[in-house]
């Protein structure tokens, strides 16, 4: 997995700005820098989402979780 300085230099190397790789990709700038940065935990929702896509974390299926979310096994 990356970190925020390998995320950093893969975008100065590609020549292109996180702005332009959040609107590109559909997340909000403000998103995709606070992820980065570190100040959001990315367990969830759209800022695990950019976690993934930028590969600072892994992508793991959770289908045999739904069976638990909903009292089934």
């Amino acid at each position: 997995m990356k970190q925020a300085e390998q995320i950093k230099r893969d975008f100065e190397s590609a020549g292109i700005s996180m702005r332009e790789w959040a609107e590109a990709n559909g997340f909000n700038p403000r998103t995709v820098y606070a992820v980065v940065d570190g100040s959001l935990k990315c367990k969830r929702g759209v800022s695990h989402q950019i976690a993934v896509a930028l590969g600072m974390k892994e992508s793991r299926p959770v289908h045999h979780l739904t069976n638990v979310a909903s009292g089934k096994k």
